[in-house]
């Protein structure tokens, strides 16, 4: 869903169409589909030059690295960190 978002928006702004919102796709992102998301922007060059939006979706991704990381320690190790 995030990729098709992305793709879509990219083909909107190339055509002067009506965009999705950063928040949206940022939204996507944060939902589980950060993967999809810098897939998406390398793969239709898009939203690589906003640097706002990009350092956010870095941050996004990196929350949910240290998440992830903290879950399979929690669940390797038996005990809270």
């Amino acid at each position: 869903m995030t990729f098709a978002a992305f793709g879509w928006d990219k083909r909107q702004a190339r055509r002067d169409g009506q965009r999705m919102s950063e928040s949206y796709l940022l939204s996507l992102s944060f939902f589980g589909g950060s993967p999809a998301a810098k897939f998406a922007q390398k793969r239709f060059r898009h939203k690589t030059r906003k640097q706002p939006f990009g350092m956010q979706l870095n941050a996004i991704i990196a929350i949910q690295v240290a998440g992830l990381s903290a879950g399979l320690v929690w669940l390797l190790m038996g005990r809270p960190l």
